[in-house]
């Protein structure tokens, strides 16, 4: 079992999410990165490094220039350490937010020593686990207010030395400060037990031609079956992957689900259409076993039933299966 330290440690590398922003330089022939840049008046987190711990799905150029990482200059004393990062905690009403933290720290002795070691060169016969270690934004204060970025020695395989790890776990880290950057979950989809957003598979799959031609034959299920209902922006709804929020939702009521599982085993024609769908529904079993299913709820009205393995097959709905999956 790893310590609490050791947990700390990987938590404070992970933070980041994605990337840790930045430049290094090394000059032809040494190996080792240039001196760090120095900057004049530290601020904080949200304004020196605003976008620190954003996830690489979300990436996009920078809205700061942000100092070249290097080498610790000699002529530089830090006093204090930060750690500008992101995460993920829950609403203060419900549902799940992402919140952006500064987090400092002043007994850095053995941070700094780690911080000063070389780089162990890569490659030859070592045995290098895969799972990826991301360096947090870390930044040095000194005492009258300068700072710069760290490089951050690695091992051979690529990932932050040992030395690094433990001494991040040294530190009475603190939190200086917190700001909400987005909602990730609602309250009522938390609630609900839906997912906060969901990509509409009919869509999906009827653009790259996958699903056959004739509706599936769905057998009504004795397993009960959750309903999550979801709206798509105009601006998505003719995308390759159109992304719905969510509106409502919660378990399908008995005396519905036969109802919806008769309606999902018509074999009708599926329609000639091509209008794009606003709403459209997901219905998955409680217990994780069996297909899940899809439902336009405006425009075509059609359904698809994907199937854990094999393929998925596609249906043709209408107004009364779109009614039986009203809010619940």
């Amino acid at each position: 079992m790893r310590s609490s330290r050791t947990v700390l440690a990987v938590a404070l590398l992970g933070m980041a999410l994605g990337g840790c922003g930045g430049t290094e330089t090394v000059p032809p022939g040494t190996g080792e990165p240039a001196l760090a840049q120095i900057v004049d008046g530290w601020t904080s987190c949200a304004k020196e490094a605003p976008r620190a711990g954003e996830m690489i799905m979300e990436a996009s150029p920078p809205t700061v220039n942000e100092p070249t990482i290097g080498r610790i200059d000699p002529t530089f004393t830090p006093v204090a350490a930060v750690i500008c990062g992101r995460e993920i905690r829950p609403g203060r009403n419900g549902g799940q937010e992402q919140v952006a933290t500064e987090r400092r720290a002043e007994a850095i002795t053995s941070l700094l020593t780690a911080l000063r070691l070389p780089s162990e060169q890569t490659g030859g016969e070592v045995a290098c686990t895969l799972e990826m270690v991301i360096p947090p934004w870390l930044a040095l204060l000194d005492d009258r207010g300068r700072w710069l970025r760290p490089h951050i020695p690695t091992d051979s395989c690529g990932k932050p030395r040992a030395e690094v790890i433990a001494a991040l776990a040294e530190p009475q880290w603190t939190t200086v400060d917190t700001r909400t950057i987005r909602q990730l979950e609602s309250p009522s989809a938390e609630t609900a037990g839906c997912a906060q957003q969901w990509t509409d598979m009919v869509s999906v799959e009827t653009r790259n031609g996958r699903p056959g031609p004739v509706g599936p034959a769905t057998r009504p299920a004795a397993a009960p079956l959750r309903l999550c209902v979801y709206e798509v922006p105009a601006s998505l709804q003719d995308g390759d992957k159109p992304a719905g929020d969510f509106v409502y939702g919660g378990p399908l009521p008995t005396e519905r689900q036969a109802g919806v599982l008769r309606a999902l085993s018509n074999r009708r024609a599926v329609v000639d259409c091509a209008t794009p769908a606003s709403r459209f529904a997901v219905l998955r079993p409680l217990d994780g076993a069996g297909p899940d299913r899809y439902v336009e709820l405006d425009g075509c009205r059609r359904f698809l039933v994907a199937p854990a393995t094999g393929e998925a097959q596609l249906g043709q709905g209408d107004d009364a299966l779109a009614a039986l999956l009203g809010p619940v």
